[in-house]
């Protein structure tokens, strides 16, 4: 299965060198600091990482050892992970925003020698739990600010590494063994150690090898006709399998360019500036993007209000047709144009999508309506199914073959069975992993014998041969009276609507499904700004009679659409809630990539799961909260339940295929 790409350079630094070479005045990284956009060509790239990797060995790094990189994304923490596989290290990337007791576990488990991390919020996190790190020799970090007066004897900048290294490199012998490491390293080295997020227990060590990490690439970046041209902006976490493959895999046998922002809060604007060609986005963000293209509207003036929607409405009748080449009469090709030039081109501009060539999106279900406005606007946004343990792809949307309601077909070289009886997803493909660090035993529940891995996930191929995913396979059930109960479908089409940002659903082995939800502080904020509606908190807001009336009327509309399909009409919603506080990932409710960890939520929060099922109209709780400087606190109140309507069924039982919720 091995690609022509793979056979040629079988390791990134390999990829580096290549690039160096083939294509050395091409940009290969950009970063905005403080305010001004600084490149580096792949040439320049290549001779920081040779450098950086000779004081890397200064350090005591050898093949096999185990380096932290810990903080958002900067080319030097890129450069630590080249500069480590040069050295047929292993690079452990760490979420930045983890608290301390999860990073903690991380670098403990993995017995990581050495941290690269960002600025002095890492430092400190990891000097906090010092004793607890043993194994932990040296911290290098890139951003100097705040640290003049510390203990530099294991702390140091990681361009001094760099310069110590360049220096280290006029010694011939130095200069040779580490040309020795480059040449040495083959494709079956472990490339890297990426933890999962953790959803259902501890985090698990994913082990993925060099050559499956490039053959891998490269099938997707032939896929997708990527080249040196194109750009994309690194903005997603480092230690996320999404970044390492889309941006650092890809970029590496593509050649392209990796632009990182000043911050994460300046990726709007970066993003507007560097007009990437290549972008990735979870729902959530193609979410919250047309939530404040809305809200502003509504605060627009009365002709630029009708000229949107007018246009817009143009769009969606016509804009995917247009965008997939299909014919199209004149006189709505004319009005597209019109709109294009008025509406579409200006409101892309504003997003930074003028330049996007190839767009995707996955992580959890997007709505159908969602993914066509998108697309409806001519971007070409596509969406894929994959996991940290496959090396992210497994299945991709070709172009001309999109649809809202699959995940596309398997990638190149991607095999894909479902399990009968449960079901399940299982698949084959080139850059599978090969085991999780030390745990033998979870490795082998998840591949079979014949090499294949199981997702944890239902789904089934429709008759276009296009993946369809319901929910995790153990999570699908069925209600006392025997109704299916597929949560992730309920949660996601509650999710469809802007004002709910989270939503759990309960219901196996229950009478009839509840829900728990958080509201979107912007929609719903705005809404309370435009009606004169008074809070103080989030709290406040999220127990507002008039709030809750509205996320009744959506929780209907959901029911409605359920009793229109007759095989999800007894999974209708019966009642319901808004929690007090959002759930987050410090507070172990939802998983570093912003998952819902719903038997953790039905445990934490039992004194309100048992009101929904008791007839209570109202209930008590207190709810520990965690601070971002780990301090711990707590939030009290009085949570309001309501009742939903039940909606006639259709007719029919079971769960149509046609209508099952795709994920991703």
């Amino acid at each position: 299965m091995a690609s022509q790409a793979a056979a040629v350079a079988d390791t990134f630094p390999k990829l580096l060198q290549r690039n160096a070479r083939e294509r050395g005045t091409r940009p290969a990284f950009r970063h905005k600091d403080l305010g001004i956009w600084q490149s580096w060509s792949w040439a320049e790239a290549e001779r920081e990482v040779r450098a950086y990797a000779a004081g890397l060995e200064a350090l005591g790094l050898r093949q096999g050892d185990r380096i932290a990189v810990i903080g958002n994304n900067r080319p030097r923490l890129y450069w630590t992970m080249l500069a480590a596989q040069w050295l047929r290290a292993i690079p452990v990337p760490v979420y930045a925003d983890s608290v301390a007791e999860e990073m903690a576990y991380v670098l403990d488990h993995a017995g990581v020698s050495i941290a690269a991390v960002q600025d002095q919020e890492q430092v400190d996190k990891l000097l906090s739990m010092s004793e607890r790190l043993p194994a932990l020799n040296h911290v290098l970090y890139d951003e100097p600010r705040g640290l003049r007066d510390y203990d530099h004897r294991t702390l140091h900048p990681i361009s001094e590494v760099i310069a110590s290294g360049r220096e280290r490199l006029d010694d011939r012998a130095v200069a040779a063994r580490i040309e020795a490491a480059l040449a040495a390293g083959e494709a079956a080295d472990i490339s890297i150690i990426l933890y999962t997020s953790g959803t259902t227990g501890r985090s698990k060590g994913v082990m993925l090898t060099a050559g499956g990490c490039v053959a891998a690439a490269s099938d997707t970046v032939a896929f997708d006709r990527l080249g040196d041209r194109d750009e994309v902006l690194a903005y997603l976490p480092l230690a996320w399998v999404g970044d390492h493959y889309l941006n650092y895999a890809q970029g590496l046998v593509a050649g392209f360019c990796m632009a990182c922002p000043e911050s994460a809060e300046t990726v709007q604007s970066d993003l507007k500036e560097i007009g990437p060609s290549f972008y990735f986005a979870p729902p959530r963000v193609f979410e919250n993007l047309l939530t404040r293209v809305m809200i502003r509207m509504e605060d627009a003036g009365a002709l630029k209000r009708r000229m949107f929607h007018h246009f817009i409405g143009v769009a969606k009748r016509w804009g995917e047709a247009i965008l997939d080449g299909k014919p199209v009469p004149l006189r709505a090709r004319l009005a597209y144009g019109l709109g294009e030039l008025l509406v579409y081109a200006p409101l892309k501009n504003a997003l930074g999508f003028s330049n996007i060539r190839v767009a995707y999106t996955a992580g959890e279900a997007i709505g159908p309506e969602l993914f066509s406005f998108y697309r409806s606007l001519g971007l070409n946004l596509k969406q894929l199914y994959g996991q940290t343990e496959a090396f992210l792809y497994v299945t991709a949307q070709p172009d001309g073959e999109i649809r809202a309601d699959t995940v596309g077909p398997a990638t190149p070289n991607v095999s894909i069975r479902i399990e009968e009886g449960s079901g399940e997803v299982l698949y084959r493909s080139p850059g599978q992993f090969t085991g999780y660090y030390k745990d033998d035993e979870k490795t082998a529940e998840t591949m079979t014998a014949d090499g294949y891995v199981r997702t944890g996930d239902a789904g089934f191929f429709d008759e276009t041969g296009h993946l369809k995913i319901i929910d995790r396979a153990k999570d699908v059930g069925r209600l006392s009276a025997g109704a299916l109960f597929p949560p992730k479908y309920i949660e996601n089409k509650l999710k469809f609507f802007p004002n709910i940002k989270e939503a759990v659903a309960f219901g196996q082995g229950r009478d009839h499904v509840t829900v728990a939800l958080n509201i979107d502080l912007t929609a719903v904020g705005n809404w309370a700004e435009r009606n004169n509606v008074v809070y103080a908190s989030y709290q406040e807001l999220a127990g507002h009679d008039l709030v809750y009336d509205i996320i009744a009327g959506h929780v209907d509309e959901v029911n409605r659409s359920l009793a229109s399909e007759p095989q999800m009409a007894g999974a209708q919603i019966k009642r319901f809630l808004i929690l007090h506080k959002e759930l987050d990932a410090d507070d172990g409710e939802l998983t570093r990539t912003q998952k819902v960890r719903r038997g953790f939520i039905a445990e934490r929060y039992a004194p309100l799961v048992a009101a929904l099922y008791d007839g209570s109209t109202e209930a008590d709780i207190t709810t520990e909260v965690t601070f971002e400087d780990g301090r711990k606190g707590a939030i009290s109140a009085r949570v309001k339940i309501r009742d939903a309507a039940i909606h006639p069924a259709a007719g029919g039982t079971g769960i149509s295929e046609g209508k099952a919720a795709r994920a991703a």
